[in-house]
């Protein structure tokens, strides 16, 4: 079983920066890959970022590109999210995700799921 948590959410003015963080409890984590997915109030939840499991390939969405990176640091089994020049539109609860095998953008091949942190994006 794979427990994730989420931290770094909070409120931030636009164009501001967060850097969200995902700890998870698992000793092969190495072996998954990861993204960060956001819902925002009365939408979907929708994909954000991706990367695999050592961290080579990155994937993102076309709203967050050039804003947003994903990494992940294998020794201390946590994902991160850079969020730099942050929009109102990036308002939304994000959370953690973790799969096995290749990274990708569907939100329905990951197994694992995290509480998610609520990010705010004041104008």
């Amino acid at each position: 079983q794979v427990q994730l948590v989420e931290s770094g959410g909070g409120l931030v003015q636009a164009g501001g920066s967060l850097r969200l963080s995902c700890a998870a409890s698992v000793r092969t984590f190495s072996s998954y890959a990861m993204g960060w997915f956001r819902q925002a109030p009365g939408k979907e939840r929708e994909f954000v970022a991706a990367i695999n499991w050592i961290g080579i390939s990155t994937y993102y969405a076309d709203s967050v590109k050039g804003r947003f990176t994903i990494s992940r640091d294998n020794a201390k089994n946590t994902v991160y999210l850079q969020m730099n020049s942050l929009k109102p539109d990036d308002t939304a609860v994000y959370y953690c995700a973790g799969k096995q095998r290749a990274a990708n953008r569907k939100l329905y091949e990951y197994d694992y799921w995290g509480q998610g942190t609520q990010v705010t994006v004041s104008s």
